[in-house]
């Protein structure tokens, strides 16, 4: 009888150990699974940050290229230009005000190119006798670009800054003073068939 008290015993004692053993060897396994987890978390966060950093500087380096055949310094002040445009995006439009806080749209562009040394004109009109002329297919980043406005027939009535080109396509973005305010718009729909025509200010 003691002999099978003590097998019994035994028995027990053996599992037991087996049993904590077991949820030692478990509780084990869950800390280096967190242990993996949380580096891959944080690989994927170096990785994410490595890639924005990496888009930052592609950007940076994108605006401050050498635009065509210009010169480095003049190339530097129109990618400068066109972040000083970007200032105002989101500003009210208001006839006849030259910024810094509305603009109408010849107002802008005057603004933002009187900020970098050139006067020109406030006036859209004007602006289009200023300034050496550019073919659609030989636009660059910093072109005025003209168009017409819906009361005033053939003549000019808008005018943005062209902000990127695809000479290839004959596409482009101009950011301007619209009567929705600062913006960037694509060269398309609305602004095709009242398209007139672009001039260069910064040439050299």
């Amino acid at each position: 009888m003691n002999i099978k008290i003590a097998l019994a015993a035994a028995a027990i004692a053996v599992t037991s150990l087996f049993g904590t053993a077991q949820t030692r060897a478990t509780s084990a396994a869950a800390r280096m699974h967190s242990k993996i987890h949380h580096e891959q978390l944080a690989d994927n966060k170096n990785r994410m940050d490595k890639e924005i950093i990496n888009s930052m500087v592609r950007g940076d380096v994108g605006r401050r290229e050498t635009i065509g055949d210009l010169s480095a310094e003049s190339s530097r002040m129109i990618n400068d230009l066109l972040l000083e445009a970007q200032k105002h995006i989101g500003k009210k439009y208001v006839h006849g005000t030259h910024g810094p806080n509305t603009f109408d749209c010849s107002g802008f562009t005057s603004y933002v190119y009187k900020q970098f040394g050139f006067n020109i004109s406030p006036g859209s009109r004007m602006q289009y006798t200023q300034g050496t002329p550019v073919a659609r297919n030989d636009l660059r980043k910093g072109d005025l670009v003209f168009f017409t406005s819906r009361s005033s027939g053939k003549n000019v009535g808008h005018v943005g800054i062209v902000w990127e080109a695809d000479n290839e396509k004959g596409t482009f973005k101009f950011i301007h003073a619209s009567i929705r305010g600062v913006r960037i718009s694509d060269f398309e729909g609305y602004y095709v068939p009242r398209y007139v025509g672009a001039k260069r200010i910064i040439t050299k």
